[in-house]
This record gives C-alpha cells, structure tokens and sequence, in this order.
C-alpha cells in the first residue's frame, strides 16, 4: 500500500500531508470500490457513501503507514516520504489518521452494517499489514481478504444485501495480490535495507513480478469466465492482459532494475476490476 512518486522539491506541509497518504494507491482503490458499487446497481447516494468510506479508510492506512514507517523510511533516506523528509510534522499525520478513521466508520455504517462491516475488514486488512503482516511470510494474506471483500461492500450495500459471486470475491481478492506483488517491486532495495523481509522479499524480484503478472491475468480470466456467458470483449481484454503481462516479465528478465513489470501488472490489474465490473454480474 506504497506508493511510488518521487518529491524533487519541498512541498507545503498541506500538500505534503496529501503526499503522505500514498495518494496513487489511495486513489487507485478508491476508483475501484466506486466502480464495483456502481456495477452492483446501487442508487447515486448509497455510491458516494461507498466512496466516502473506502477513501477515508484508504487515508488512514496511508497515513498510518508512513507514521509506523517513518524510522525506516529515514533510515532508508526516503526523501519522497514527508514524514521521514520533515516536510509535515507527526502530530498533523497523527490528526488526520483519526479523523479519517471516524470518517469512515461513520460513512461504512451509513451502507448498512452488512456493507459496513465488509467496509471495516477491509481498513483492517490494511492496518494489520502495517502494523507487522508486511514483514512475514503471510504479507500477501491482508490484500487478498481487502480487495476480495470489496465486491461484498458494493453488494452487500443494496437493499436486498445480496452476497457477490465468489467468483467476484476471488478476481477481487487475485487483484489483491498482483498489486501487493507488484507494488513492491520498486521499493526492494529500501525495504531490504531497513529489515522489511514479506514474501516478496523473501522470493526475490523476478519470481515477485512473475507472481504479480501472473495473479493480474488470473483475476482478469475469473472476471472473464465468471461472467455469464463469456463475451467477446472479455475474450479480447484477456488476450491484452496476457500480452502486456508477458510483455513487462521479458523486459524484467533482461533488464533486472527495470520496472516494466510493476506497471504492466497495474494495467493489468485494472482491467481486471474493469471486467469485474463491466460484466454487470454484481447487478
């Protein structure tokens, strides 16, 4: 739940505690609970409340991990990081998390406590992940239960509390673990360094990008096969997704440092929840 954009210059302290947030991830997860919600046939308010509660929970797993991380993250000289380059100051990080953390539960039980309660795992996942899970063996457990659990917020929210297809479960939670996978990829090297030791390390770069592809074009091909029946469009996406996955693993083999594969296995991860949603199977 890192993200990766480099801060050349010293930013105000309000933009830099927008920056401490991990905004790309935030916001990357935030455009896929809006869009599931959307997909399941939830009317406008029971959306925006979907969304308000999904990005208030993702700026308190973004904030809290740059606060548990900030030794580290000096450590390891990120300058990207505010909080380790002094460009926000603890208490105003510290703030923000909790009045993101009430934002959230008062907007997750606003859907209902079915939907909630899928909501609340789903900050969980992120906050255990945080807190220690990213440094064992089991650091790709918390995405895959996080972003399995979003096509429950998106269904469990309507007014009939319909629980989703497992198939949708399963593409979502697979999507999960492309972008836990792949989103490490860049930061290996610092993590290494500072004693952070999850999967992903203990594997080594290129079986990580093999893995993060790999899961990218399987939630991709469950959103496919799941969608009743299969159509045309899935068909073409699938072969896409495998194209580009392919694509980023040779250049990762012949380029070792290059970060081809962490950016094909976003694209590819996207389309994935594209599917998931585009197949109106949710509705």
């Amino acid at each position: 739940m890192r993200d990766h954009l480099r801060v050349t210059a010293r930013p105000a302290a309000p933009v830099a505690l927008l920056l401490a947030c991990h905004p790309v991830p935030t916001i990357a997860v935030t455009a896929m609970a809006t869009a599931l919600a959307a997909s399941a046939d939830n009317d406008a308010t029971t959306v925006v409340a979907a969304a308000v509660a999904v990005l208030t929970g993702q700026l308190s797993i973004g904030w809290s991990n740059d606060l548990i991380d900030v030794r580290r993250d000096r450590a390891a000289g990120r300058t990207d990081k505010p909080l380790a380059a002094g460009t926000v100051a603890p208490r105003h990080v510290i703030v923000a998390t909790v009045m993101a953390l009430v934002a959230t539960v008062v907007a997750s039980l606003a859907l209902g406590w079915r939907a909630g309660l899928a909501q609340v795992v789903v900050v969980g996942c992120g906050w255990a992940y945080n807190a220690g899970l990213k440094s064992t063996r089991v650091s790709p457990v918390p995405f895959f239960v996080a972003f399995g659990a979003l096509p429950a917020v998106a269904t469990l929210a309507r007014p009939d509390h319909a629980w989703p297809p497992w198939w949708a479960l399963l593409a979502g939670g697979l999507v999960g673990v492309a972008a836990h996978f792949g989103n490490v990829l860049p930061d290996l090297a610092d993590d290494a360094a500072t004693g952070v030791r999850g999967l992903p390390h203990r594997v080594g770069r290129f079986p990580s990008a093999a893995t993060a592809s790999t899961c990218a074009v399987a939630a991709a091909g469950v959103a496919v096969w799941g969608a009743s029946p299969p159509w045309a469009w899935g068909m073409i996406a699938l072969v896409v997704a495998v194209s580009l996955a392919g694509t980023g693993l040779v250049v990762a083999r012949r380029r070792p440092g290059s970060e081809a594969a962490f950016y094909t296995t976003m694209a590819v991860a996207a389309l994935g929840v594209t599917l998931i949603a585009a197949t109106s199977a949710l509705a």
